[in-house]
């Protein structure tokens, strides 16, 4: 009896995962990437240092992924975190965890993981075909035979579509999944970039270029209402607002811009562990300690050097003024400032700059116990193409792991 003969299409975690897993069940399975080399995206992942996975409970995943999170439980419920990290571990890679719950391999080495999957996935006997593009998906009845190619037609028993989302396109993620997904019949959720820079409005961000804040709070206001807060990290990066907490944020604002929301910002609070009282009297002590040194001087020790000159500018307080000159009235603007560094979002950067899309194949037209679709039989989606996405810190590559595996696991057993 011939093995049943399954395609994945395209070779990103997503795609290799769900193809080692068919073929160790005991299916042919072949990859066809249309890039030269699979798994290029995951090259460059987490600054290339590539953010596997996080430890946090399942309960706590789901809720990374907003309203669409339920959908995971299954596929985390199969394979998840601990598989992961132990599989890495079987292929020679040593991984480490740090705040946040986050998991990279020691060596921060984002292509190394790469290789390592590549290896993993032959070694299970699968076929990896590269510069090999798919141009349809060949259906007969409702029911998914094959692929035609820029080559040949490929027939198949099953078809696990895993091409990505359309984020970072230079490296393959060009949307194609979604055209062939609306070809089927599949509704697709219109896509827009996620986890990606902010643009503000002035020159601020250009002016604090490379500049680094930690530990702060951040509260984003639409039309005067709180829509979102995060605590942690964000920079100044070519011009724009970046960093863990923009990208968290990023996604709910991308959708009120293009909902036609104008007046949106984000307030930023530089000192989250003082109330306005105690950093009142913070300021006090420190203009009485230093009564003869300027504010520029005097600043040094609550601010980044590189904000200085700016904040002093916002607060209309002279830089040379001395300690002991200063008013009871500047000393409020300072620490109005300082609890609320205002800066007014204008737009995001494109998908090119996005580490992820929001949007994607509707998630109703899946079966969420084995990631086929509704709609043909035995096609399989997984990864970014479906409309998932979660925050930054290791969820949104899990996510790629877990749907790729399952699709996997599921096709493969359909053909016993």
């Amino acid at each position: 009896m011939s093995k049943p003969k399954i395609l994945v299409i395209g070779a990103g975690p997503s795609g290799m995962f769900a193809a080692g897993e068919a073929s160790k069940l005991g299916a042919d399975v072949t990859i066809l990437e249309k890039k030269p080399l699979p798994g290029i995206k995951l090259r460059i992942t987490g600054k290339g240092r590539c953010n596997l996975t996080n430890i946090a409970p399942i309960p706590e995943f789901i809720d990374r992924f907003g309203k669409n999170g339920k959908f995971l439980r299954q596929a985390f419920h199969s394979f998840f975190s601990p598989d992961v990290r132990a599989l890495f571990k079987e292929m020679g890679v040593d991984i480490q965890t740090e705040r946040g719950g986050r998991v990279f391999p020691k060596d921060n080495d984002a292509p190394a993981i790469a290789e390592a999957l590549v290896n993993w996935t032959k070694k299970q006997g699968v076929d990896i075909m590269v510069n090999a593009s798919v141009d349809e998906l060949l259906v007969e009845e409702n029911k998914i035979i094959g692929v035609k190619t820029n080559n040949k037609d490929y027939y198949a028993d099953r078809v696990i579509l895993t091409t990505g989302g359309a984020s970072y396109p230079v490296t393959g993620s060009t949307g194609d999944g979604y055209t062939f997904a609306r070809s089927l019949g599949h509704t697709v959720i219109p896509i827009r970039p996620a986890l990606v820079p902010l643009d503000v409005a002035g020159d601020v961000a250009k002016r604090l270029d490379k500049l680094h804040l930690k530990n702060i709070n951040a509260r984003v206001f639409a039309d005067g209402k709180k829509t979102g807060e995060r605590f942690g990290e964000l920079f100044f990066r070519k011009g724009t607002l970046a960093g863990p907490i923009i990208l968290s944020v990023s996604r709910n604002i991308v959708d009120q811009i293009n909902a036609g929301i104008k007046n949106l910002s984000l307030s930023i609070d530089l000192k989250p562990a003082l109330d306005h009282n105690k950093l009142d009297a913070r300021l006090l002590r420190e203009f009485q300690a230093n009564d003869k040194v300027s504010m520029s001087v005097i600043l040094e020790s609550l601010l980044p050097k590189m904000l200085i000159s700016y904040c002093l500018e916002e607060t209309n307080i002279s830089p040379d003024k001395l300690g002991n000159q200063v008013t009871s009235d500047e000393r409020k603007r300072l620490r109005v400032w300082l609890k609320d560094f205002r800066l007014h979002i204008t737009g995001y950067r494109p998908f090119k700059e996005a580490i992820i899309t929001n949007g994607g194949v509707n998630t109703k037209e899946i079966n969420p116990k084995t990631m086929e679709s509704k709609l043909i039989s035995g096609l399989y989606i997984a990864g970014e193409l479906l409309d998932i996405n979660g925050d930054t810190g290791g969820y949104n590559l899990q996510a790629s792991f877990s749907t790729g595996w399952l699709a996997g696991h599921s096709a493969a057993l359909s053909c016993f």
